[in-house]
């Protein structure tokens, strides 16, 4: 895959093809008895997919597949303030993979309980996770959705690469003060967004802050973004849940 930018000393490019699968969702109201058995199938279609070698948390991306007990299927409660109740994020094996095991969530019941915008793209870079990390303790998510504007189009090769290297001062921060960064996956070939990032955060206070840090090195002049921050909860808490 080519990379839309360049690695850096934070950023390196992830091989094979493995593939995201986000999701911003918004709850249904279900038929009578439906909650429950849509529930149901859709956890035993996520065992599925699990068994054919996808990841079905943020902590589970994290921690590269190596530990199931990190890898309950789990969401981040959006709803306190954003237009969506929840977001996550899956990873399947490839990205045919990705778009026939969210038909196949779709058809087990997950379209009955939420209306759901699907994101899926290749992963670009591999996640970052360093000593400040407090691993599983940190329960707070925060999904960075952004495209490259008409200033990046504009840039040549050496004011984006002067780019790339002033915004790695940003991100070193961020993991030296604890974010565990989820790598970063491609979206343009089928959305109006090019990248996703995913930061597990140990507070929101820690997200103002890191976000003072990449305006001060002016991450946001070559891109459009918009932002999700939530705590994580158990898919199967958050069917529950009205």
């Amino acid at each position: 895959m080519t990379l839309l930018s360049e690695e850096t000393e934070v950023f390196e490019a992830a091989p094979g093809q493995r593939c995201a699968v986000l999701f911003l969702a918004r709850r249904r109201t279900p038929g009578p008895g439906d909650a429950g058995r849509s529930a149901r199938a859709v956890a035993e279609q996520l065992e599925v997919l699990r068994a054919q070698g996808w990841l079905l948390s943020v902590d589970g991306i994290l921690a590269g597949g190596g530990r199931r007990s990190a890898d309950t299927p789990t969401v981040y409660d959006t709803g306190f303030s954003h237009d969506v109740d929840f977001v996550g994020m899956f990873e399947a094996p490839t990205a045919s993979d990705a778009l026939d095991g969210t038909l196949a969530l779709e058809q087990a019941g997950w379209a009955r309980l939420l209306r759901t915008e699907w994101l899926i793209g290749p992963k670009e870079f591999l996640p970052v996770v360093g000593p400040a990390s407090r691993g599983e303790e940190d329960g707070w998510g925060f999904f960075a959705l952004w495209k490259w504007n008409s200033a990046w189009q504009a840039a040549t090769a050496e004011e984006r690469r002067a780019y790339d290297l002033e915004c790695d001062d940003a991100f070193s921060s961020d993991v030296r003060n604890g974010a565990a960064i989820a790598g970063r996956y491609r979206l343009d070939s089928a959305s109006q967004w090019d990248h996703v990032g995913v930061w597990r955060v140990p507070s929101v206070a820690m997200v103002q802050a890191a976000m003072r840090e990449h305006t001060r090195v002016a991450d946001f002049k070559f891109t459009t973004s918009r932002h999700y921050i939530g705590r994580r909860t158990r898919l199967d808490d958050a069917f529950r849940r009205k």
